[in-house]
């Protein structure tokens, strides 16, 4: 046994991620100069055995970038993720391969990210033949026992294909094949955003029921902050590249830290709890800076309505405001300032 396969008491970091950046050269059209897309900058988080840690934010704000990055795929330019106190950056290819095995993704698309040609059990049973599960009887039994644990009958829906199943069935075909290997981590990056509203409440009834079950810990990435809050333990919100916010979901939600969070919050439509009357939501004023050239600063300063000076010369750090709630913000939101 090696530490990869050592799993940390229930509350305890499993993975550790600290100062990862993620960027990407353009190329310029014409023989103009091109540029470099700050994706992820300077993030650290972790996620703990046992829980979901939900990751918010626009569009573009770097959510997906970075999950790949926690996989190394591709590695990060720089940082550290840690995976059961093992070092994944520092690892080889062929033991990246096996790191892998205990962390799995389950993609947005789920006929993109399924074979088309293959049948169900064919497709359930690729990583298990991928690493080396011997014995034919034995990948059957898995095979059927892993479809069954997603709510799918091996011999109705075995021999399908994906173009014969539904969307929420293609997405249980590739959650049974993320947990085919026993993983500890399960990365969703927008696993149900492509679903309806009905299929994606069953699906993430699945996740919640396989986490009991296995022990599983998911690090959960939307841009449905609805959703995220239904089904996190923690949120961390993103914003161009870099964290804003990290905490745990109730109080992040009730209470705001950072002007980003709150504004996102505000973007939700809901009822008034005083008059009962459905409240209009009150979007982002501006233009969102690019990841080619952001601000100076605090990154978000170009819409916040509390910047000042300060935000454009000194770049603020995620620090602990309070038990477990961290923010990146120079003049975080207190009472006072939601009330006024």
């Amino acid at each position: 046994m090696t530490a990869l396969d050592e799993r940390p008491a229930q509350g305890e970091p499993l993975l550790r991620a600290r100062g990862i950046v993620q960027q990407f050269p353009v190329r310029g059209a014409g023989g103009i100069k091109g540029g470099v897309v700050h994706a992820v900058s300077d993030v650290s988080f972790e996620v703990r055995a046992g829980e979901t840690l939900g990751v918010v934010g626009e569009t573009g704000s770097g959510k997906s970038t970075l999950a790949r990055s926690v996989i190394q795929a591709p590695r990060p330019q720089s940082g550290e993720v840690h995976f059961r106190g093992t070092d994944l950056m520092r690892l080889r290819r062929r033991d990246l391969v096996e790191a892998r095995r205990h962390m799995q993704m389950v993609f947005q698309d789920p006929f993109g990210s399924l074979n088309p040609r293959w049948r169900v059990t064919d497709l359930v049973e690729e990583p298990l033949v991928g690493y080396g599960v011997r014995g034919s009887a034995q990948r059957e039994a898995r095979v059927r026992e892993l479809l069954d644990m997603v709510g799918l009958d091996p011999s109705v829906y075995g021999k399908r294909r994906p173009h014969e199943l539904s969307g929420g069935q293609c997405q249980r075909v590739a959650i049974a094949r993320a947990i085919a290997l026993h993983p500890a981590l399960v990365i969703c990056d927008e696993a149900v955003s492509s679903l309806d509203v009905l299929i994606q409440a069953q699906v993430l009834n699945l996740f919640e029921r396989l986490r009991t079950e296995l022990g599983l810990s998911y690090l959960f990435i939307s841009h449905d902050l609805a959703l995220v809050k239904q089904v996190s333990d923690r949120v961390a919100v993103m914003h161009l590249g870099q964290l804003a916010e990290v905490g745990p979901a109730d109080e992040l939600y009730r209470r705001p830290l950072h002007p980003y969070t709150a504004a996102l919050l505000d973007s939700i439509p809901g009822l008034d709890p005083e008059t009962g009357r459905a409240r209009r939501p009150r979007p982002l004023e501006g233009e969102a800076p690019s990841p080619l050239n952001p601000p100076s600063g605090c990154r978000f300063r170009t819409r916040c309505p509390l910047a000042q000076a300060r935000c454009a010369e000194e770049e603020p750090a995620l620090r602990e405001h309070t038990s477990d709630h961290q923010v990146a913000c120079h003049f975080p939101l207190d009472a006072a300032t939601r009330a006024s």
